[in-house]
């Protein structure tokens, strides 16, 4: 009997069986097709269809419209455009703690690396240099250090800020799957954030050392996006691609934008041992909003 039967007839009790039915439709969904489909439907410019699709949309999810920066629907000019719609000034003060939560959204897992393995949810994990495209001296760096996975609702904000200052040392393009990236399919789909596409983005905090960002691609995400490089889609898109910053000084600071989403998402952050200490209200599954405390430096 094959891994995946076995999994879908388990007993698991943290998953339905509509769950493990959703979880293994996704195996058989021609999700590349889906996701340029979705891609090519947000990008269009069609007028008075795609403001029914997004006031359908913004009524299906309960999009909070009024702290946009223009909450008019019909302004839009194309999908894209409203769901990486900016907020208005103000909306979201950024604390003073050393680490600000970097996105909208919610707390899929968090806590210690175990030697260099990240939880993922119940019953699956997988490892940093897997998260990293296969490159084990950038993973050592993070070997028993700490991480946070937070996932992007659809009704969620879909720009990506700093949690701390930092300089960019490099950009990754890893390639991979397009599964879903929610929390059921987080349960149920081993080794996801390691084997979906994705972007890893390291940095170099003056007050923390190195952290990576790593933008986690999904089925219909279009495309992920930084703003040194714009959207991030090298050719041919099956093999790693990497930029190099060293020569530049492109420098960012906490609670300013890097980046965004054409669809929601997941992030994971990694830092080194002994770095951040999270706030104690931070647990999986709880919601969270950028430029909340996301943490301390252990001992301040």
């Amino acid at each position: 009997m094959s891994g995946r039967l076995n999994w879908l007839i388990s007993d698991d009790a943290s998953q339905t069986l509509f769950d493990r039915l959703k979880v293994a439709s996704q195996y058989m969904l021609p999700k590349r097709w889906l996701t340029t489909l979705a891609g090519r439907i947000a990008a269009a410019e069609k007028g008075a269809r795609t403001t029914r699709l997004i006031r359908w949309f913004v009524g299906r999810y309960a999009v909070d419209m009024s702290e946009a920066e223009n909450p008019d629907i019909a302004s839009y000019n194309s999908f894209n455009a409203f769901f990486t719609r900016p907020l208005k000034a103000g909306a979201r003060p950024i604390t003073s703690a050393d680490f600000a939560c970097p996105v909208d959204g919610a707390i899929s897992q968090l806590g210690a690396i175990d030697d260099h393995r990240i939880l993922q949810a119940k019953g699956h994990s997988f490892t940093t240099a897997e998260l990293l495209g296969g490159d084990a001296a950038l993973a050592e760096k993070f070997r028993n250090g700490s991480f946070a996975n937070l996932y992007l609702s659809p009704k969620d904000y879909h720009r990506l800020h700093m949690p701390c200052d930092g300089r960019l040392v490099s950009m990754t393009y890893v390639p991979g799957s397009l599964f879903s990236v929610n929390p059921t399919t987080a349960r149920g789909v081993p080794n996801l954030f390691a084997r979906n596409e994705r972007v890893v983005c390291v940095f170099e905090s003056p007050d923390h050392g190195p952290f990576v960002m790593v933008l986690v691609g999904a089925t219909i995400v279009g495309s992920m996006a930084t703003v040194w490089h714009g959207v991030v889609r090298p050719k041919p898109a099956n093999k790693i691609v990497q930029w190099t910053y060293a020569d530049q000084n492109i420098t960012l600071e906490k609670g300013e934008e890097m980046g965004r989403f054409l669809l929601g998402s997941t992030v994971v952050m990694l830092f080194r041992p002994d770095t951040i200490a999270f706030s104690d209200d931070w647990a999986a599954e709880r919601t969270v909003r950028l430029g909340e405390t996301m943490g301390h430096r252990p001992g301040f």
